[in-house]
């Protein structure tokens, strides 16, 4: 039987033997620091940032000349005013106020750069049509003085003019990115294999082998991940998802949470969250698939059905369900269009739902 200290959290316990992640997590605290970088590209005439100034002929998601290669910010922080008839009639609203800025006839001063913005990013990354790429490993990336690693695995014969989803699989307490990568429940959660080459899978590494995101470390962590691999790899922005188990669903509920404007799908497996750790303001809906057995004494059923209730709430659903495969999954209705919330309460303790694998990449591929 594994036991473990909660490190920074409020309670300690152990798991039930024989399954891997059988740790203790528990509620925990500490203060949220999520954030999407404000960076830009200049245009010609364009001001960088995620203010888009209309430029001479901009036409980059964030203005100006060349700002395509940039992905384009959650949400529209308002698109400033197009001077003297240089250009652009400024940010429009549309597209859920990720574009602002775009060319146009001279003369009429720019109007603001709309609202909204409660959807994740549109279009491709950076890294499309890249001459050259990082192979498959084991990468380090500076997260404010810190050197974290992660796991990156590409598809076999990946092509940098395709856009891939992107995966991120968190581990357990007292687990490891290695170990994700190399098989829990079938490699990246039995995820990989049935993506058969479409979507590009990262395996984050815990400090401590765990996810408290104290002082929203863990938060920053996974967006210098997703900043780097959208460099690096050919990404649809609008397909990135993140699942895990434990500890590993814990961080799924707080980056679908805390960066509800990058991840358009989560599933959490036997966690809880999302407030509880990093607290701070979620970012608009996120499709969620969830699940967690009635007999769990790690992480209480409880705290299950409160993650559920959360994103039920969050993504304007009915009180109502519907069976859906896998039995017993049940499909929440009246959810607002895009934002599904699916559950799957199971008989049985601290483990993975059988058949998760296969229902997780269902859900993930409808998007």
């Amino acid at each position: 039987m594994l036991a473990a200290a909660c490190l920074t959290l409020t309670a300690s316990c152990s798991g039930d033997g024989g399954n891997p992640g059988d740790t203790c997590v528990g509620v925990g605290c500490g203060p949220a620091v999520a954030g999407f970088p404000a960076t830009g590209i200049s245009g010609s005439g364009g001001a960088a940032g995620m203010i888009a100034a209309s430029g001479a002929g901009g036409v980059g998601p964030r203005g100006g000349t060349g700002g395509g290669v940039v992905p384009p910010p959650p949400s529209g922080s308002g698109g400033a005013s197009a001077a003297g008839g240089a250009g652009g009639v400024g940010g429009s609203a549309g597209m859920a106020g990720a574009m602002a800025g775009s060319s146009g006839a001279a003369g009429a001063a720019g109007s603001t750069a709309g609202a909204g913005g409660d959807t994740a990013p549109i279009g491709n990354s950076a890294g499309c049509d890249a001459a050259d790429w990082p192979e498959s490993g084991t990468f380090m990336i500076d997260v404010a003085g810190m050197m974290r690693e992660y796991i990156v695995k590409i598809p076999d014969g990946y092509d940098s003019s395709k856009p891939y989803k992107l995966v991120f699989a968190w581990h357990y307490l007292g687990g490891s990115a290695a170990g994700i990568a190399g098989g829990f429940g079938g490699g990246y959660y039995g995820l990989e294999s049935r993506a058969q080459g479409t979507a590009i899978f990262v395996a984050p590494e815990g400090i401590d082998a765990a996810w408290p995101n104290t002082g929203g470390r863990d938060v920053a962590f996974a967006t210098a991940m997703v900043d780097w691999m959208r460099t690096n790899y050919c990404i649809d922005n609008a397909r990135i998802f993140s699942v895990g188990f434990s500890y590993g669903a814990i961080m799924s509920n707080t980056v679908g949470c805390q960066m509800g404007d990058v991840f358009r799908a989560i599933a959490p497996m036997s966690g809880s969250g999302p407030r509880s750790f990093g607290g701070g303001s979620c970012k608009g809906p996120v499709a969620a698939w969830l699940a967690h057995g009635t007999s769990d004494g790690t992480v209480s059923f409880a705290s299950g059905q409160g993650s559920r209730d959360h994103w039920v709430e969050a993504n304007g659903c009915d009180a109502q369900t519907m069976p859906t495969d896998p039995s017993p999954c049940v499909a929440y209705q009246g959810c607002d269009d895009g934002f599904p919330v699916t559950w799957c309460e199971f008989a049985g303790g601290h483990t993975q739902f059988s058949g998760a694998g296969a229902a997780i990449w269902t859900f993930f591929s409808q998007f």
